[in-house]
């Protein structure tokens, strides 16, 4: 199954960033999770509890402990973990990953007209399998973005309910992320 199959069959991915939501987590019906919390020395077990729940696994380069922004971090998550790719905000890195047969998704984040000039100018350009783009509960914005990438489309950030979700998710956007466990056993 390609990624966009998986972003269509699992729209809600759980964004997990602690040992107690990454087990309530395993609990759900989410196929995706982005790990967003840990360090160098227990990323792989974290991956690995995940994996054995059947989930796919996307590591946030920017927030592992201990991780530089450094392609021999790309190469031992590679190496030594079973993630399925990784998120950051950094091109080089998704783009080193990518060549070395990761998954990758570049995450936003929308502060201003200039970062949204940044996503129109920079994204149909990168290698990044899918965009995350936070905060994801801006409907008009989420759409404008949608029509203009060519790739998957995830809103991030600040998705509380189902009237985020659906608000999203009519917007465009593939699938939401959140950190909000009530919105996984949506």
């Amino acid at each position: 199954m390609d990624f966009s199959d998986l972003l269509s069959s699992s729209p809600v991915i759980a964004a997990v960033k602690s040992e107690t939501e990454l087990n309530r987590c395993k609990q759900s019906s989410v196929r995706i999770v982005f790990l967003l919390y840990g360090n160098i020395c227990n990323v792989g077990e974290s991956v690995d509890a995940l994996k054995q729940a059947g989930k796919a696994v996307f590591v946030h380069m920017d927030l592992i402990d201990g991780l530089a922004p450094r392609e021999s971090a790309v190469d031992y998550l590679a190496k030594h973990t079973s993630a399925d790719g990784i998120i950051s905000t950094k091109a080089a890195l998704l783009r080193y990953a990518h060549e070395i047969g990761l998954m990758t998704i570049r995450r936003f984040f929308l502060l201003d007209s200039i970062a949204l000039e940044t996503v129109h100018s920079q994204a149909n350009g990168d290698i990044a399998d899918a965009y995350e783009i936070l905060p994801g509960v801006m409907p008009k914005i989420i759409a404008d973005i949608c029509a203009d990438l060519s790739r998957p489309v995830i809103a991030g950030g600040l998705i509380r309910d189902k009237e985020d979700v659906i608000g999203a998710l009519s917007a465009g956007a593939s699938a939401v992320s959140s950190t909000n466990s009530a919105v996984w056993f949506l």
